[in-house]
């Protein structure tokens, strides 16, 4: 189902001001790569501290907690709705966070906006299941994005995944392993386990009361 447009959309994005980097493509060709629209992250932040990249960020909770959390590093955070990531800019601007910028798009077109081997952790939080097979190519952790994934990353940098669905989980695990990732801390049941300092998203709130498993992996290419 359709998500109901905002009210005010558009004034409130516009409100949120440099904030929000808008990555969309009027020809809506993936395959074509440029280099006009890479960002200079140390323009972007002002410093040049070292940079982490969330994709799929909904409304902000988890990247807004982990800025917080870490000032000595910035992050980039993916949205492609724009109903959504107006609340996540919000959010970061309320609190007067200054190391988040926003990037509106689908993951698809990451490549021609952050640099090669510049992210030092990639955050998979919660993504859409896409639970039909005729639908798996969409999945973010299906091998075409791994492919973007890996030319982000820097050397040995990891991918955080955490979800509630199995099915994907399980998709995710083998998508990793025949594309050549090492896979570590891989937790069947997350909030059971003795990992420190996990930051609880929204749907991860959720999805828990309801007694649900969380599953999480970490998985980096030697």
């Amino acid at each position: 189902m359709r998500m109901r447009r905002k009210k005010h959309l558009e004034e409130r994005l516009a409100e949120c001001g440099d904030m929000i980097i808008y990555m969309d493509r009027e020809d809506r060709n993936y395959q074509i790569k440029d280099t006009e629209n890479i960002l200079d992250c140390r323009e972007l932040f002002g410093n040049d501290a070292p940079v982490e990249l969330e994709v799929g960020c909904g409304k902000g909770q988890f990247i807004c907690e982990l800025a917080q959390r870490r000032p000595e590093v910035n992050y980039l955070a993916v949205e492609k709705a724009s109903n959504v990531i107006v609340d996540a800019a919000e959010k970061a601007i309320a609190l007067g966070i200054k190391n988040v910028r926003f990037l509106r798009g689908g993951a698809e077109y990451l490549e021609s906006y952050i640099p090669q081997q510049s992210i030092g952790r990639l955050y998979l939080n919660f993504s859409c299941p896409y639970p039909k097979k005729s639908y798996a190519s969409h999945r973010l952790t299906h091998r075409r994005f791994l492919a973007i994934y890996e030319t982000l990353l820097k050397p040995g940098a990891e991918i955080w995944q955490k979800t509630d669905n199995r099915n994907f989980f399980e998709f995710s695990l083998e998508e990793f392993s025949d594309c050549g990732w090492t896979l570590k801390n891989i937790s069947l049941d997350l909030h059971a386990s003795d990992f420190e300092d996990n930051i609880v998203t929204e749907y991860e709130q959720r999805f828990s009361e309801q007694g649900a498993p969380i599953y999480r992996l970490e998985a980096y290419r030697k």
